[in-house]
């Protein structure tokens, strides 16, 4: 064991120097690694800061990635140092393993997230706000308020353990009362996750949110600092929204399935937006059940959550703004931008597709300058509605449903933009075109799943497409009438109704369109649903 502080050095200086080499393919075999489909061209380690000596060898890894062409990025990896045993490939545990020039021992370092006693100190010394420094920064933890309503430090100990279900981060939970969450993806600057957290948390009463109660940092000695970490309140839940949605959905269908065919007149051809003047028909209450009153609960916390949010008038990182003409000038170019490039992709890829979905292809290539025009409409109003922070993010996969209420969770925003873009103030019916758009993505979800495993799955796509064409109308105008009545006095909603249809209508199309180049990319017999997505909104009449 390494114990003076010049073995110590040395062996710093022996990580420095020959992590390098080992690491690309240690990041590579991780789930958390974005860079998978990029080569990487070398690997430099910013800094290697080192916890707890006295009783386990950890360290915290800052890790640059410089690939071939694109941005660099920083990986965050918490390493502990193991003894050595010989190297077994089938024992599910990745190491590295190099050697020091000084010695001919082989050092072994794995992930430290899967051992159980760096995690119990980790909490600890969040709780008492301990730091540690490296060559080049330090660390630090800290707690707020919020820990204590949580859990005691002087309490026993909580044991933790690894969830298996992130990808672009890691969490760990601390026996349902707290949940730490590891960023991997690390940059300068705060993590929005930690500072949306805390303003919630310590500055505002909306609490269908986790609590947020610590973080870890690391300071750079030029003055700047990356988030690392966040210590949330653990959230007792029957999973995501998203899957409460599917269950609701497969009771909805099995009671389809004995019902007779929709007449063309039951589904609407007018806006989500333009069906919220009118009750919700009797019929549509009877077909979907429970969860229409599930989408509008959905519907008043989201205008609730969006009410905190613009609730700051003096800290310049949360007070609403004006939303001015260089921002709506930038939102076209961005949409008008994507929209290019997601059709030029359609176009190249629409030769392999089924005969079927080319010509759903053809039919929304042919609306290419209709949708143009539409997004050009935001450039001739004048909004009265303010900018605000807001989730960034937003789908029914963010939302935990409790078994009577919902709590939305996760506001890093999307994670493959830069940290300060997704800082920027926005308006907050971008989270409501993205749960919108969510609802299309589970109403189609089961019946693309059955197209893909079942010969004549297609036929029965087109049978129940209308009842899931019903079912994402009714549900959208439940979830939009709520959250506009909830959100009456927020000063980000628009007053003026032409304004709030032409802003919603340009975040719903540029989502969809976002979602066609996604779905081309990764998930091609997922395509039809932005197309389908596409096609409504530009045949939809207000």
């Amino acid at each position: 064991m390494v114990t003076s502080s010049t073995s110590e050095n040395s062996f710093l200086a022996a990580l420095r120097g020959g992590l390098p080499e080992v690491l690309p393919e240690f990041l590579r075999s991780r789930r958390w690694f974005g860079g998978k489909a990029r080569t990487i061209h070398s690997v430099e380690v910013s800094d290697v800061v080192p916890l707890y000596q006295e009783s386990s060898h950890s360290y915290l890894l800052l890790v640059k990635v410089r690939y071939t062409s694109g941005p660099d990025q920083t990986y965050h990896i918490p390493l502990v140092r193991m003894k050595w045993e010989p190297l077994n490939r089938n024992d599910g545990t990745a190491s590295l393993r190099l050697r020091s020039e000084n010695s001919s021992e082989e050092i072994v370092l794995t992930d430290a997230l899967s051992n159980e006693q760096f995690l119990s100190r980790l909490l600890d010394s969040v709780a008492r706000g301990h730091s540690f420094p490296g060559a080049r920064g330090e660390v630090r933890a800290a707690c707020t308020s919020a820990l204590r309503q949580l859990w005691e430090p002087s309490q026993r100990p909580l044991t933790p353990s690894l969830m298996n279900v992130e990808q672009s981060n890691s969490s760990i939970v601390f026996e349902k009362r707290l949940v730490l969450k590891i960023f991997r993806r690390v940059e300068e600057g705060i993590n929005p996750d930690l500072e949306i957290g805390s303003f919630l948390t310590e500055r505002t009463s909306f609490r269908n949110i986790p609590l947020l109660a610590g973080s870890l940092e690391y300071l750079i000695n030029r003055g700047t600092r990356m988030s690392l970490g966040g210590l949330q309140g653990y959230v007792t839940n029957q999973g995501d929204a998203w899957q409460f949605t599917l269950r609701a959905l497969a009771e909805y269908y099995g009671k389809m399935r004995q019902a007779a065919g929709l007449e063309a007149n039951e589904i609407p051809r007018a806006t989500t937006l333009a069906l919220c003047d009118q009750p919700i028909p009797d019929e549509a209450s009877k077909r979907i059940g429970q969860y229409l009153e599930s989408a509008a609960l959905l519907g008043k916390r989201t205008a609730e959550l969006h009410m905190a949010l613009s609730s700051e008038r003096q800290d310049p990182a949360f007070s609403p703004e004006d939303f001015s003409e260089a921002k709506r000038k930038a939102l076209v170019e961005s949409a008008v931008d994507l929209l290019a490039s997601n059709f030029d992709l359609l176009r190249r890829h629409k030769s392999g597709m089924p005969e079927h979905i080319q010509r759903e292809a053809d039919n929304v290539l042919r609306l290419e300058q209709k949708t143009r025009q539409r997004f050009q409409l935001l450039r001739k109003i004048q909004p009265s509605s303010m900018l605000t922070r807001i989730h960034g993010d937003y789908h029914l996969g963010q939302v935990l449903f409790t078994g009577s209420d919902f709590v939305i969770i996760d506001f890093e925003g999307e994670p493959a933009r830069p940290l300060e873009d997704r800082r920027q103030k926005r308006s907050p019916l971008q989270d409501v075109a993205g749960m919108l758009r969510s609802f299309h993505y589970a109403a189609y979800a089961p019946l693309l799943q059955q197209a893909s495993n079942q010969t004549r799955g297609d036929d029965k796509l087109q049978v129940f497409g209308s009842w899931a064409h019903y079912w994402q109308v009714w549900v959208s105008v439940a979830f939009l009438k709520t959250y506009l009545d909830s959100s009456a006095d927020c000063p980000s909603i628009p007053v003026n109704r032409e304004e709030l249809a032409v802003l919603l209508d340009t975040y719903l199309l540029d989502k969809a369109v976002y979602e066609l180049g996604y779905e081309l990319n990764n998930r091609p017999a997922w395509v039809r649903i932005p197309l389908d997505g596409i096609s409504q909104l530009l045949r939809s009449t207000a």
